[in-house]
């Protein structure tokens, strides 16, 4: 072990004070991390000359055996070598890059004749390819429209010049609908290949470029008297036009122009990028990268502005992003969006890896779905600062209408569902009349006075569907009453009497959430459950009590009888009203007569 610090100790003496990249290799000689510095000395030495918050940089420290390092001339140098080994060696500490779901492309055969398609899987031998694009309806509407407009083939046949000699092949139902030109037999060979260039240029975002070509081909045809043809183009155009009112976002300049978006979600950093053309998006692909460390968003943001921009082969100068990454090439011009068409753009791809990320987070919860309460709990846990995951909930509520009937209900949440077969109902016993307070503390203390009685394990957090004068009622009977120590949180209202913010704490502090959370939702479905328990609960005892109050009560009346008269009537109040032949049809002169008289004593209408 001194061997090993002696080691170590020795190669930070020699570490310079330049730009570069630095390695540390375990004991069997692996690489486990990469990094880079603007000062190799200062920041290589920092690994080993201070305590570490952090367990991750802890664990990496304690496993560095070896360094190594490669001097460069800047920063931007470093970059990319850090970028170029952490992708070769893919050291375990170091962030992962995952491939996610493959993005289409247009792919434009290598055939004599060729055809053009949509696919997922690349092979440069087939032909060339456009993409990827992250908007897959994008793909359709641009081969929808290009079969529109020139009349290619989209069957797989193997056609060639020598094919076409010899008639092997025979036009099929799309020639006879004038969607193919009927290739396979020689038609429309001198015309095929620029209706590929144009359908080439189409994928690459040159709507303006087509269409200004056919308006001229349209007015030369109309200068030459050949209408019908004119009407043709013009009819062709027109295609176009819808279709560059549907792609293109922005009329502005026609500059290329890479846009990224970047989110995370616990250790998940999602960047997308978005190339645009004329206004129009022609590429688009997100990737996703699995932090080890303490990476910042701006290092992430530039590591894969530079992987986005390798993957599509972009040269564009021009970029937009959300927020400055850590190094880019100084020939590249970054745009912060505030305002205006960079702004639209820049939303665009904010908007495409956040559908991403939810994407990515349900195909994850149909794999394993109790992953999904586990985030979300996880995201409570955090925004709250609970000592630990909240797996069991607790939600109480009281109802009463002026004080008749008083009850309480509480919903038990298990790893974020509801468990039913755990929900408690309680009849106020202690308390007289409307006193929401008082009836809480009873309920909360026969609650958790049982479960210490059965030696049972309690609640992660309780939850009042109320604001702070609950959350004090609860404290006083969890802490003073029974000496627990259990985290309380409420739910403040609206003045519509709904989930408006999270309370937490003593004084309770307001925690705002936004109404698209998943947390947001969990909280509402909680509070809706939750009342929904003690106002059924309370109607149905309030509906016993009526019954039982002004039928049981009268001489004559079983529960047989009861039951007759509640069917033949509908209602007490009926029964009430009822004529004295109503009653004597239904149980007989005698009885009939004897029970309508105390009926009309008894049952006030």
């Amino acid at each position: 072990m001194k061997g090993k610090s002696d080691h170590i100790a020795l190669l930070l003496k020699r570490i310079p004070e330049s730009p570069g990249v630095y390695q540390y290799f375990d004991g069997e000689g692996q690489i486990i991390y990469v990094g880079k510095a603007k000062n190799l000395h200062r920041r290589v030495n920092s690994y080993f000359n201070k305590d570490h918050q952090s367990s991750k940089t802890r664990q990496l420290v304690a496993h560095i055996a070896d360094i190594r390092y490669v001097v460069v001339d800047n920063e931007q140098d470093a970059f990319l070598l850090e970028n170029n080994l952490i992708k070769q060696y893919q050291p375990h500490y170091n962030i992962l890059l995952k491939d996610g779901k493959s993005y289409p492309s247009i792919c434009i055969t290598k055939e004599p004749y060729p055809r053009i398609f949509k696919t997922r899987t690349i092979n440069k031998k087939i032909g060339e390819y456009y993409g990827p694009y992250s908007f897959g309806y994008t793909v359709d509407m641009v081969l929808d429209l290009i079969h529109k407009l020139y009349p290619i083939r989209t069957c797989n046949m193997p056609i060639s010049p020598d094919s076409i000699e010899k008639m092997k092949t025979r036009v099929c139902l799309k020639y006879h609908l004038k969607n193919c030109c009927g290739i396979c037999e020689g038609k429309g060979k001198a015309q095929y290949g620029e209706w590929i260039e144009q359908a080439r240029k189409l994928i690459k975002g040159d709507a303006h470029e087509i269409g200004r070509q056919l308006e001229e081909e349209m007015l030369m045809k109309s200068a030459e008297l050949k209408f019908e043809e004119a009407a043709e183009i013009k009819r062709k155009l027109e295609l176009l036009e819808q279709f560059k009112s549907k792609t293109i976002i922005t009329n502005s300049s026609a500059k290329d122009v890479d846009v990224f978006g970047y989110d995370e979600q616990d250790d998940k950093v999602y960047i997308s990028m978005l190339h645009v053309h004329s206004g129009s998006i022609v590429q688009g692909q997100t990737i996703e990268y699995r932090r080890k460390m303490e990476e910042e968003k701006e290092e992430l943001l530039a590591m894969g502005m530079m992987e986005l921009r390798s993957r599509l082969e972009s040269e564009t100068k021009d970029v937009i992003v959300p927020f400055i990454p850590e190094v880019f090439d100084d020939s590249l011009h970054v745009y912060i969006a505030v305002s205006g068409d960079k702004k639209k753009l820049l939303d665009l791809a904010m908007q495409n890896v956040r559908q991403y990320m939810l994407d990515r987070l349900k195909q994850e919860d149909k794999l394993n779905p109790e992953q999904r309460g586990v985030r979300i709990l996880a995201e409570l846990q955090k925004m709250i600062g609970l000592p630990t995951l909240p797996r069991w909930i607790d939600c109480f509520d009281n109802s009463n209408i002026q004080g008749t009937n008083p009850v309480a209900g509480c919903v038990v949440y298990r790893m974020a569902k509801p468990s039913k077969s755990d929900y408690k109902r309680f009849e106020i016993k202690t308390v007289d009349g409307a006193d929401d307070y008082a009836s809480m503390r009873e309920v909360v203390r026969r609650r958790y006075q049982h479960l210490l009685d059965s030696n049972e394990q309690m609640p992660d957090l309780i939850i009042a569907d109320g604001g702070i004068g609950q959350m004090h009622a609860i404290r006083e009977a969890v802490e003073d009453q029974l000496g627990l120590h259990i985290p309380i949180a409420g739910l403040k209202k609206n003045d519509k009497h709904r989930t408006q913010t999270l309370l937490y704490g003593f004084p309770p502090k307001e925690i705002s959430m936004p109404v698209t959370s998943e947390v947001f939702r969990l909280l509402t479905n909680i509070q809706d459950e939750v009342h929904r328990f003690a106002i059924s609960y309370h109607k149905a005892k309030r509906s016993k009590a009526q019954i039982h109050s002004q039928l049981d009560d009268i001489q004559g009346v079983g529960e047989a009888t009861k039951q007759k008269i509640l069917a033949h009537f509908g209602s007490v109040k009926r029964a009430g009203a009822a004529t004295i032949d109503e009653w004597i049809d239904l149980l007989g002169k005698r009885r009939g007569s004897a029970i309508y008289e105390q009926i009309k004593a008894k049952i006030s209408l």
